[in-house]
């Protein structure tokens, strides 16, 4: 196969595979804020989900998760830097509560959503190469 090909294909998955996460952590956050009655406005979604956002890009780039972002090693690391990077600046640079309930739901949450993310992503971009 072709190399330019191949860092075509390998771009896009990095890309799909960003932005499949990129939408898990607003999901959650969306969810979370219709349960609560908080409304979905983007504006809302968007500042509630911005410390973890922020920590998942920081992920992103500590770990180099563009070189495998299909491992369950991947996967694992990104979803505990998003988690426990994302309640520290909720709570301490965006003063809001993380009390006990909302740190098991962020836990799980946002580990299934980026879990079945990395999953979709893969199987997408495997039917594309």
């Amino acid at each position: 196969m072709d190399a330019s090909i191949t860092t075509r294909l390998s771009q896009r998955a990095v890309f799909t595979t960003a932005i499949v996460d990129v939408l898990a952590v607003v999901v959650f956050v969306a969810i979370g804020r219709r349960n609560h009655d908080e409304g979905t406005a983007i504006s809302g979604v968007l500042s509630v989900a911005a410390p973890f956002l922020i920590a998942l890009i920081a992920s992103w780039v500590g770990l180099r998760t563009w070189n495998e972002p299909f491992t369950r090693r991947s996967w694992a690391a990104t979803w505990a830097i998003t988690v426990i990077v994302g309640l520290l600046l909720r709570r301490l640079v965006f003063d809001r509560g993380i009390a006990t309930p909302f740190i098991i739901v962020a836990t799980i949450t946002l580990g299934v959503l980026l879990g079945l993310g990395r999953l979709l992503s893969q199987k997408l971009n495997a039917k594309t190469s």
